[in-house]
């Protein structure tokens, strides 16, 4: 899949932001949280059993700890390129497992490592299950990690993801003037991230979309909660101001205006979906794979 032209991710700013977004408390990100859970709902009806599972883009670890109750016997590997987030991943698991149990041995250190979703340092066909909470739609084109989710997937391993379409945030998009250049960077149809993942090897994608509403007291709130979460807009191509306080009060006045029950609203459109990958049919450099079956010996 072929980003847009016109449109880029600043990769910098956004490990900056998760970087610092590291200290915020735990469970404040309640979008990821939401979407963990609905994530986690839907491995109930999948029959699977992971050996080993990478959390790609896993943050300060609070899905690792989610996937450890469902597959207690797996290995679990934690990936993230905002280093900060690690350390706080780690500072969490050790306060979790406490002293006694590190130095009886029982609770090894997970492994964590940091790195980008277009380049990971691991062996091909070396885990079981990659999980990936809200991590493609911070990535100007889903394409590249895919391929990599592909590579370290092991046969008959799956993915599992969820990641944000194109209305979201379509109510501050709306409020906030356009003259000078995108307020909220662009997100990616589901229909797009469904091409990716065929495009990338992976077989029986499954995918699903929703809308979902989170609601504020008042337009600093949702401002705020943006950028606690490391949300805020990365485009390249964003504008550096909001032409003073007026820009700021039309954008409040516009916001105002949807506000019900004493609050106001914030759509994400939320897509949710698996895919596994399957036995190849070609080799690496495209020449096709015959697999032969014996034949059934005749009967005496």
């Amino acid at each position: 899949m072929a980003a847009p032209q016109d449109f880029a991710l600043d990769r910098a700013l956004v490990r900056r932001r998760f970087g610092a977004a590291a200290a915020r408390p735990a469970g404040a990100d309640v979008l990821a949280r939401e979407l963990a859970r609905r994530m986690d709902e839907r491995l109930d009806y999948i029959r699977f059993t992971p050996r080993r599972i990478l959390d790609l883009g896993c943050g300060a670890g609070e899905d690792l700890a989610l996937l450890a109750k469902r597959y207690p016997q797996a290995e679990r590997i934690g990936a993230d390129f905002a280093l900060p987030m690690l350390a706080e991943a780690r500072r969490r698991e050790r306060a979790q497992h406490g002293l006694l149990g590190r130095l009886l041995g029982r609770a090894p250190a997970m492994p964590l490592v940091g790195a980008d979703a277009t380049a990971l340092p691991l062996a091909s066909r070396s885990v079981s299950m990659v999980w990936s909470n809200l991590m493609l739609n911070w990535l100007t084109d889903p394409l590249p990690a895919l391929k990599e989710m592909h590579r370290v997937l092991e046969v008959g391993g799956m993915v599992m993801f969820s990641t944000l379409g194109p209305d979201t945030l379509q109510e501050l998009r709306a409020a906030l003037p356009d003259a000078a250049g995108e307020r909220v960077h662009r997100f990616i149809d589901m229909h797009d991230i469904g091409d990716a993942l065929v495009q990338a090897g992976f077989s029986d994608p499954v995918m699903d979309m929703e809308m979902l509403t989170l609601t504020y007291a008042d337009f600093d709130a949702l401002l705020a909660d943006l950028r606690l979460t490391g949300c805020a807009n990365a485009a390249a191509s964003r504008p550096r101001g909001l032409s003073g306080r007026r820009g700021w009060t039309q954008a409040r006045e516009r916001y105002e205006t949807l506000r019900r029950d004493g609050r106001l609203p914030a759509t994400f459109e939320v897509i949710q979906g698996h895919a596994w990958k399957a036995e190849p049919k070609t080799t690496e450099d495209g020449r096709a794979i015959v697999r032969f079956q014996p034949r059934a010996g005749k009967a005496g």
